[in-house]
């Protein structure tokens, strides 16, 4: 015990939740099987993903020939005929076919249903139910089970059964978070190119929708557990988004106005943005009046402090547009090191507010951060069937029951005897008749 009082809290954690021993504990989900039956949709993956990481079994259900999704990828680059993108949401992953607008094809998904504790689908609106599979037909079967149905505009609603497919972009233009990113127009007569609504550069209403699907599935087994009843689960990853807009609709109920687009800039704070560099770009932070205070000392600008020394000038945006070119002809006179030197000997020497720096990482800096492959955030897996793949990894560190990847992905198909006849005790000679008349 005094031992462990002599390690510092950092070593100590370290070594209780140390990736290299969390492979061999248990897994939170191992007795969960997952139907992801999602379609052209990484919402849906990434959902399963998450729960396949915490153990689950999950079996993804694609039309013969292969998801769509498998082939999102940067310039049409596929790594053995699977696209980049699908490569990081295959992960531990049991991939058939199974053609579900067959009737043989729904009859088979209905004994698989019957046997499972969750399914994952991202069609539109009622068509599983058209099917005769949705959760209305199988929560008779399977009165336990979870059904998750992830859709833009929802299950119900107005909007409901417009017949649109759930892509990403529109997910993200749909939540109204699109419309605060993106450059401010500085004139608003003369627009430039530039200066118009920008989405994120990642599917982030997807990872958003898949995100808040995952944590529902997780509540109702949860739920489950107690009162032994199944439920449905109706996710829009536009709302998920949305979610995630902070202050920007009650903003409008309070003031009847909306949030203008300000690019960089944070109506709630300022500084806290982007500044160019000699080598970069360096982020600050000093919002408050000691720390808009301290900022002005570090960069020997006291006349900022003065010109703008409350909170409400310094958030007024076209203050904000002044004070930033000011801030910014020190940065571009310094090197990110000499800025971090800078600002750390005045928060350690002085210490009169403080200043938060931070370097702007290009995707290759992270990929070289010693501390993402030390938390194993990044981790370079040797997979059976794809070689050696690396992966952005799951941000979960649990000290008793961590998640893992244990495999990439898997080639459409290759799993489909062992799934439909572990799951169906089907014979080979059976899934040979089904393989030729195309069902699986």
């Amino acid at each position: 015990m005094h031992k462990e009082k002599e390690k510092s809290w950092n070593e100590w954690i370290q070594e209780l939740d140390d990736p290299k021993k969390n492979r061999k504990k248990p897994e939170a989900l191992d007795h969960i099987t997952v139907l992801d039956v999602s379609y052209a949709n990484m919402a849906g993956c990434f959902a399963t993903s998450t729960l396949a990481e915490f153990g689950a079994t999950v079996i993804r259900i694609e039309p013969p020939g292969g998801d769509p999704a498998r082939t999102y990828t940067p310039w049409g680059y596929m790594h053995m005929d699977t696209g980049l993108g699908y490569l990081n949401e295959g992960r531990n992953k049991f991939h058939v076919t199974l053609d579900l607008e067959s009737e043989e094809g729904r009859e088979m998904f209905l004994k698989l249903a019957k046997r499972a504790d969750v399914v994952v689908e991202t069609f539109l609106s009622g068509t599983m139910d058209e099917w005769g599979i949705g959760y209305r037909q199988l929560k008779e079967l399977n009165p336990g089970l979870i059904y998750c149905a992830l859709y833009t505009y929802g299950q119900f609603g107005p909007k409901a059964a417009c017949g649109k497919a759930d892509v990403d972009v529109v997910d993200q233009a749909y939540s109204g978070v699109v419309s605060v990113g993106g450059e401010p127009v500085d004139d608003p007569a003369n627009p430039k190119p530039s200066e118009v609504p920008t989405k994120q550069g990642n599917w982030m209403g997807w990872y958003a929708g898949g995100a808040w699907a995952a944590a529902a599935v997780l509540a109702a087994l949860h739920y489950r557990n107690h009162s032994g009843k199944g439920q449905f689960i109706d996710v829009s990853p536009a709302e998920a988004y949305g979610r995630c807009i902070n202050y920007g609709i009650t903003y409008y109920y309070g003031f009847k106005e909306t949030i203008p687009r300000v690019g960089n800039y944070d109506v709630g704070v300022f500084p806290y943005t982007y500044f160019k560099c000699k080598d970069g770009f360096a982020f600050l932070s000093g919002f408050a009046d000691p720390n808009w205070k301290a900022l002005c000392t570090i960069i020997n600008r006291p006349d900022l402090q003065q010109q703008f020394p409350t909170i409400f000038e310094r958030l007024n945006v076209d203050n904000m547009k002044v004070m930033y070119k000011e801030i910014e002809k020190w940065t571009m006179e310094h090197t990110y090191d000499e800025i971090f030197d800078a600002v750390m000997d005045y928060n350690k020497n002085i210490g009169e507010g403080v200043v938060v720096p931070g370097r702007i990482s290009s995707p290759m800096d992270t990929m070289k951060a010693e501390n993402w492959w030390v938390r194993q955030a990044l981790e370079t897996i040797d997979d059976p069937h794809y070689g050696e793949v690396t992966i952005a990894n799951h941000a979960h560190k649990m000290t008793e029951s961590p998640p893992r990847v244990k495999w990439v992905c898997r080639p459409v198909g290759a799993d489909n005897y062992y799934v439909y006849a572990k799951m169906l005790g089907l014979g080979p000679k059976r899934l040979e008749e089904l393989k030729e008349k195309g069902v699986i």
